[in-house]
């Protein structure tokens, strides 16, 4: 496919945590790819390897601001399609994002910052409660403004949950005792960063997707806890002693821990205990599931990626 029949995308937010994976997918697949990224950036020595990776990508860098309505207005005029990755702390100020691309006027299509659980099917408590209600105002936003969209539903981050197998504080995977929340059968979905990458820029022009919630719910990536632990024995060769953590003990756990804790223990009593990743079927109504619609991606399976933990 030629290069200017793809897509021209603006990535806000791409330097951070599942930004870069995807602005590196979009060049790499050969869409014209623009960085909007505040000047100060290029002299935060944090940022410059990822910052020079880009440029050896082809990635065009736009100065501008996501308090600066003009320069979004400008940066969103050069483009077809908006990815926003914005950290959690941003979430709400994508409304800045919005207004701009109502300006604009030229946005095929939008992609607020989502890259978990769903969040309109969702039994989280606080603090992760109020952080999905913040995403669910985003979405009700674009929708009431009539913007085109896709949400990505990724759920978890391989790299986050399971090197250490989500033992809270470890920094392994662990070798003689798990911690398993609630009763370890609800089913969870772990994709690998490079792979929900791909799927998200596969999507882009694809009309399937068009104001829809792109699910990335895998067979192979989709296990119970006790699966997993199954999974991590069979490797280790040893039998690990189980210990589980009832919903109550986990609840008063969330209430007495201060952040960040809180927030990653109620993230995972709303994956682990109570199975938001799984507990409803994706309906065509609403949602595409990825590994379906893109059968021919080789996607990294769990099994595939604790390997290298052994």
């Amino acid at each position: 496919m030629a290069g200017d029949s793809k897509s021209k995308i603006l990535f806000i937010g791409g330097t951070g945590y599942i930004g870069k994976f995807i602005v590196e997918a979009s060049a790499k697949a050969g869409h014209p790819t623009f960085l909007l990224v505040r000047e100060s950036t290029l002299s935060n020595p944090a940022k410059s390897p990822i910052i020079d990776k880009f440029k050896n990508l082809g990635v065009n860098l736009v100065f501008g601001d996501l308090y600066d309505h003009q320069s979004l207005v400008t940066a969103i005029k050069q483009v077809d399609v908006v990815i926003s990755t914005v950290g959690h702390l941003q979430l709400a100020d994508q409304d800045k994002i919005i207004s701009a691309i109502k300006e604009a006027g030229n946005v095929k299509k939008f992609y607020p910052s989502e890259f978990g659980n769903d969040v309109d099917r969702t039994h989280a408590i606080e603090p992760a409660k109020t952080a999905f209600a913040t995403k669910a105002k985003v979405r009700r936003t674009i929708e009431a403004e009539g913007i085109p969209y896709t949400y990505v539903s990724s759920n978890f981050f391989a790299g986050y949950f399971l090197p250490n197998l989500s033992q809270p504080g470890a920094t392994a995977a662990p070798r003689d005792r798990v911690i398993i929340l609630g009763d370890g059968n609800p089913k969870v979905v772990f994709n690998k960063e490079e792979d929900i990458a791909t799927y998200t820029i596969n999507s882009v022009d694809d009309p399937r997707t068009l104001n829809k919630i792109l699910y990335i719910r895998p067979p192979a990536n989709t296990l119970s806890f006790n699966e997993l632990v199954t999974l991590w024995e069979s490797k280790i060769g040893k039998t690990l002693e189980r210990i589980y953590v009832p919903e109550e003990q986990l609840l008063k756990q969330i209430q007495e821990s201060s952040p960040p804790v809180n927030v990653i223990l109620s993230i995972n009593h709303s994956s682990y205990v109570k199975g938001d990743h799984t507990n409803f079927e994706i309906e065509s109504s609403f949602g595409v599931e990825a590994s379906a619609l893109y059968a021919d991606v080789k996607y990294t399976t769990v099994d595939e990626y604790l390997n290298q933990f052994v």
